[in-house]
């Protein structure tokens, strides 16, 4: 990710791509799995579903748990607002109307395989992250930049994780 200067209030986004050996009906299986999640993140630790839910659909929600080690830990809930089978699984964090961020994984059929992609955005209503832009405005640009960053990061990591799992389905479940 290159410098681009961000404010908070710009929605900043990251989207990383990887081609998958594996149709997009088993890429599907796990990027819709969300109990899966905490197991390729650092952050996230764990999953669960609310309102009786036990699998995506639009509408459903679930809360997560993370830590990190500059802002501690906390819950937030999820909602589905993206959710067409084999193509996108998307969801915001807080409120659905005003979130604090928007996750989407689109899939796409291509050379035997698939293109996943994953996407976020940050904003627009505060986050975490909103408290330290409140202690160092003048740092703003620099902390959105650096939060990217480690999203970008993160999310390649989830996405490798996805494609060893997708090619080794006995990996899936290991």
């Amino acid at each position: 990710m290159e410098w681009t200067g961000a404010l908070y209030a710009d929605k900043p986004t990251v989207e990383v791509p990887i081609w998958i050996a594996a149709p997009p009906e088993r890429v599907w299986e796990l990027v819709s799995d969300i109990e899966l999640m905490p197991r390729m993140s650092d952050e996230l630790h764990s999953v669960e579903w609310l309102d009786g839910a036990t699998e995506p659909a639009l509408g459903a929600r679930w809360v997560g748990s993370s830590k990190h080690e500059a802002f501690g830990e906390w819950s937030t809930t999820s909602t589905v607002v993206e959710y067409e089978p084999v193509r996108v699984f998307a969801w915001a964090v807080e409120d659905p109307d005003n979130p604090s961020a928007i996750w989407r994984f689109s899939l796409e059929p291509q050379d035997d395989g698939t293109l996943l992609r994953e996407w976020m955005q940050m904003g627009p209503a505060r986050s975490g992250l909103s408290f330290a832009i409140d202690r160092m405005p003048e740092k703003e640009q620099k902390i959105v930049f650096v939060r990217m960053r480690e999203f970008e990061t993160n999310i390649g990591i989830t996405l490798e994780a996805i494609k060893k799992m997708a090619e080794d389905p006995g990996k899936a479940r290991a």
